[in-house]
């Protein structure tokens, strides 16, 4: 009789979670009995853990042999469990000592012949191993390029189970990536192709600055679409921080294993028709697809023609607008995904588009239907935008900035906020919760006069709030130390959709 474990991860959410693996071999009939709540997935891995194991040309044990999963009350799905579960067996039947096994993590997939294959979620698995002390990871070669971003774990890279014996035993390197030089996709869409919209791409840039929600009004054909798009290629490179999350966000939804590290903000633009469990997540059984505004943490969420999307979809953002996070209830699963993200919408100002145009086109909309169009934007969600902007027909065809000169401005305003909340858990404007906003960030005298004025007309706090936060951007950008009262005018001014940008 022999007693084994090993360490393995599943992912819960987006988040991994740590499994133990105790393998328990002793006489009787030859039987394997897998307990610990797997799915048919894992429940799988004892067929694949076998015949990897024989065709390795090592030997699978006679008798009985018992598996349990550790947390037992945790459901595990996936095959990310083949290789702790192969581990522990072969140090069960002594083919390895207990010492190499037991302060690392596996996680892979096994071939039927012994191969190690990528599993989504790899990252996830680190991070989780990271955060319990645990340094030394085991992973496929096709998961090592995203695993290798955790400053704090030696992910290692093996190719099938006899590497992984031989890495465990000093005999063998693990596998070594070839340094590759990526594209910078943001590239391709410069700043620059924006012709006229002078003011526009302005407000674009101080929305960068605070990674304020942004929404803009204008017919078809105006730049609406140009602009947002190329917010991405204006904001600063995430955070150490931000890559690791982001990363493992997209590692989790992806339908690939292997995802490149993302060290660019994400830019999510999902299809107007998009449904509600399509933005905020679905969960199938117990695995958790995360939605457009999970995939947009620490990004851009573009919504095109948002008047079109569904009611039910518009209003699953405004909870995740305030508290960052997504309360996802299922029968089968319930817990927080993270929604950080900038919201930016486009729409036109009526169905036709022609209601702003100063051209020879006439809005042929009946009132009733120019209504039932401006009401599918609830009142509640657009006051959780910033700024808001009208774009007027394009009078010009002078190129701007491009996007890097622009970038440049946005990441010296960031750094002057960075500076100001050293002593928070906070980095933008847009995040300072509305108690600091009063006691710790208010403006120069004359501001804080005209922003109670505002208080007074708007009819409301949380207005007062975003203008507040708006204002500190444009101190940002313009190096005032605190918010002038031209600053709060002008925030007030890009607050109000029926006066920005009017022309």
């Amino acid at each position: 009789m022999a007693l084994a474990r090993s360490l393995g991860a599943v992912v819960s959410g987006v988040s991994g979670q740590l499994v133990q693996v105790e393998v328990d071999h002793s006489r009787g009939l030859p039987s394997v009995g897998l307990v610990g709540l797997p799915d048919a997935s894992v429940i799988e891995s004892k067929h694949r853990a076998k015949t990897a194991i024989v065709n390795s040309g090592l030997v699978w044990p006679k008798g009985r042999v018992t598996i349990s999963l550790s947390p037992a009350e945790l459901r595990k799905h996936g095959a990310g469990l083949d290789l702790a579960i192969a581990m522990g067996i072969l140090g069960a039947t002594g083919q390895i000592s207990l010492e190499l096994i037991c302060d690392t993590v596996f996680v892979a997939e096994l071939g039927l012949d012994g191969s190690l294959r990528s599993v989504p979620g790899a990252l996830s698995c680190v991070i989780a191993a990271a955060q319990a002390g645990i340094h030394s990871v085991v992973v496929p070669f096709g998961n090592i390029a995203q695993c290798r971003i955790v400053p704090t774990a030696r992910a290692a890279a093996c190719s099938d189970l006899n590497h992984v014996i031989a890495y465990l035993r000093g005999e063998s390197e693990p596998l070594e990536l070839a340094p590759t030089t990526e594209p910078d996709s943001t590239e391709l869409i410069d700043l620059s192709d924006v012709v006229g919209q002078e003011d526009a791409r302005w407000a674009l840039e101080v929305a960068a600055v605070g990674r304020h929600n942004f929404s803009m009004i204008g017919s078809p054909g105006v730049g609406k679409t140009l602009l947002a798009q190329r917010i991405a290629g204006i904001l600063p490179p995430l955070t150490e921080k931000e890559t690791l999350q982001a990363t493992a966000i997209h590692a989790v939804a992806s339908t690939q294993a292997c995802v490149s590290p993302i060290t660019r903000p994400p830019f999510e633009a999902p299809h107007h028709s998009a449904s509600m469990a399509a933005l905020v997540g679905s969960v199938h059984g117990h695995r958790v697809t995360p939605g457009a505004l999970t995939r947009a943490h620490h990004g851009v969420l573009f919504l095109d023609e948002a008047p079109e999307f569904s009611r039910n979809a518009l209003e699953a953002l405004r909870q995740p607008l305030e508290s960052g996070h997504i309360a996802l209830s299922r029968s089968s699963w319930t817990g927080l995904l993270p929604a950080r993200f900038q919201l930016i919408l486009a729409s036109n100002p009526c169905p036709c588009g022609n209601a702003l145009t100063d051209t020879l086109k006439v809005c042929s909309c009946a009132s009733l239907a120019l209504r039932k169009y401006t009401m599918k934007v609830s009142g509640p969600l657009r006051d959780r935008i910033d700024i808001n902007v009208l774009i007027p027909s394009i009078r010009g065809t002078s190129a701007g900035e491009s996007s890097a000169v622009v970038r440049e401005r946005v990441i010296s305003a960031r750094q002057l906020s960075a500076q100001r909340f050293a002593d928070y858990p906070w980095s933008t404007n847009s995040e300072v919760p509305p108690a600091s906003l009063r006691l710790d960030f208010h403006p120069e005298p004359g501001g804080a006069e005209l922003l109670n004025s505002y208080v007074g007309h708007s009819g409301g706090l949380r207005g007062s709030h975003r203008v507040l936060r708006v204002a500190w951007s444009l101190a940002d950008l313009a190096g005032n130390r605190r918010p002038t009262r031209e600053d709060v005018a002008l925030a007030i001014h890009l607050r109000n959709s029926e006066m920005a940008m009017a022309s």
